[in-house]
């Protein structure tokens, strides 16, 4: 890749997709550039990645082949308008701020552009995302495939339809949340059964992580790996029948849905 990269925004996520970029060989340290607010943090970036940084985001996007929107989705307007002129007509601009559709993004820059529309989880801290693309009408089959091996370096992508993005933020997005709160509570019962505490959330963890390896890289039935488990009349059915009594199923999919809706409100 021979593209000069520019973050605008250098938060969590953006430092967890620029270390993928650099741990893949896609891109040197030398052709990416992040802004910060702070000089502390412009220097905890040059210090971890020995990238390129900034404190003036109109100057870091003039030399953006490629342009990373990270800030917080309420400071859009406010960054856009100021980096708006100085963005290069072929530039292609990758968002990965909730609630912020392409059609919003598009009316606030003055020209045409090329958009990607991406949405990462925080698992790319580790470099575990599942992220989502889709784009609008002037990205290229190149270009896409540049953004699908951006992603693909710091965990898992897919491209999908734009109508799809809320559904996304509730199955992906927003999920960790709801797979620590799983885990926690995995946890708190071994502790109540007398495990220390360390040693049950090493236990609840490490289970969760290869029942989800299992799912992908066996390409198996979610449910039929439940029942390869669950042995007539033992322990395992005994909670698998728990669980349906007490809705889990249900707790899942409602709060899924209010997340996806919740995500639908934002995006208004």
């Amino acid at each position: 890749m021979n593209q000069n990269i520019t973050f605008i925004g250098g938060g969590n996520m953006a430092s967890a997709i620029i270390g993928g970029i650099i741990d893949s060989g896609l891109a040197s340290k030398e052709q990416i550039t992040a802004t910060a607010k702070t000089a502390k943090t412009c220097s905890s970036l040059e210090e971890r990645f020995g990238i390129h940084t900034s404190q003036d985001n109109k100057k870091a996007a003039e030399t953006a082949d490629i342009l990373f929107l990270a800030v917080k989705p309420f400071l859009f307007s406010e960054v856009i308008a100021e980096i708006k002129d100085s963005v290069k007509k072929e530039a292609l601009i990758i968002s990965i701020a909730a609630g912020q559709p392409i059609s919003s993004i598009e009316s606030m820059f003055s020209n045409s552009i090329k958009l990607v529309r991406a949405m990462p989880n925080t698992p790319a801290l580790v470099g575990e995302a599942m992220s989502a693309l889709c784009v609008n009408d002037n990205v290229t089959e190149e270009e896409l495939a540049i953004a699908v091996d951006i992603f693909n370096s710091f965990g898992k992508c897919e491209v999908i339809k734009e109508s799809l993005m809320d559904a996304v933020v509730g199955v992906s997005g927003s999920s960790p949340a709801y797979v620590y709160m799983f885990i926690e509570s995995m946890a708190d019962a071994a502790v109540a059964d007398g495990m220390p505490r360390a040693q049950a959330y090493k236990f609840a963890a490490q289970s969760v992580l290869g029942s989800a390896k299992m799912v992908l890289e066996t390409g198996t039935h979610p449910g039929a790996l439940k029942d390869a488990v669950c042995s007539p009349g033992g322990t395992t059915i005994e909670a698998v029948a728990v669980l349906e009594e007490k809705g889990l199923r249900n707790a899942v999919i409602t709060a899924q849905r209010a997340c996806a809706q919740k995500s639908r409100d934002m995006s208004k």
